[in-house]
């Protein structure tokens, strides 16, 4: 049995990714943790909601349970128990300092709870761990965006998971659910680039390729235990 975990997906990655999971034949179970539920349904969908902060201490058994109709859910929480399932975990979490609040709240969320989700991943049996990061990332930069994703990423590589993907997308286009004018205007003027075919990692990508290519990358095995995977090599692997 192969099981999907994935944080983050009301946003714009994660909605797609969520999507990828759900229409494909190889998971038999797409398990989604968030604050709260999205209004979705599907016979291989099984939410949980809650703090996320403190998911390493919820009881995630009992959480699907109270959802489970005659034992539904049985087979899920058996294979995760035992052992005996192929575990991937994705994390498309992430938000804006704006939206945050400040950058210590931006900090509590884009690396505090991934590194909360991967800690929870590890524990329940995830041997694949595939992170959507940011092109520039890096811990040594003077930029606090692309520093707090440098750390994320560095402190992932302590879980020791089989596999770690980092995929370090360029401006991503799709539709969002709010509005950012930094966004909107690099969008005008970036966006040629995708028809130029120009400067392939640094171009525009679309979210439906980033989550494409996390689907591939899961299923594939590879010789590398820490991948960088960078824009250029999404939009190929989503073709």
């Amino acid at each position: 049995m192969k099981i999907a975990l994935i944080s983050g997906t009301s946003g714009l990655v994660g909605m797609q990714l969520l999507h990828q999971l759900l229409q494909g034949k190889e998971y038999d179970y797409v398990l989604s943790v968030g604050r709260r539920k999205l209004a979705l349904k599907h016979e291989k969908l099984v939410q949980i909601d809650g703090d996320l902060s403190k998911i390493n201490s919820w009881d995630w058994q009992e959480k699907v349970n109270a959802q489970s109709l005659g034992g539904a859910y049985h087979g899920l929480i058996e294979t995760i128990s035992t052992k005996t399932s192929e575990i991937h975990a994705f994390s498309s979490l992430g938000t804006t300092i704006k939206v945050a609040g400040s950058k210590e709240q931006f900090y509590a969320i884009d690396h505090d709870l991934v590194i909360e989700f991967a800690r929870w991943a590890k524990k329940i049996g995830a041997g694949k761990f595939l992170y959507v990061s940011a092109l520039g990332a890096d811990s040594g930069s003077s930029v606090f965006y692309n520093k707090v994703k440098g750390e994320t990423e560095e402190d992932l590589k302590t879980f020791k998971f089989n596999y770690l993907g980092f995929f370090r997308p360029s401006l991503l286009l799709g539709n969002r659910s709010e509005f950012r004018i930094g966004e909107l205007v690099a969008t005008i003027f970036m966006k040629p680039l995708v028809w130029l075919k120009l400067a392939k990692n640094i171009r525009p990508i679309y979210d439906y390729q980033v989550a494409k290519a996390m689907v591939k990358k899961a299923l594939s095995s590879s010789s590398d235990s820490v991948e960088v995977i960078l824009s250029g090599q999404m939009q190929d692997l989503s073709k």
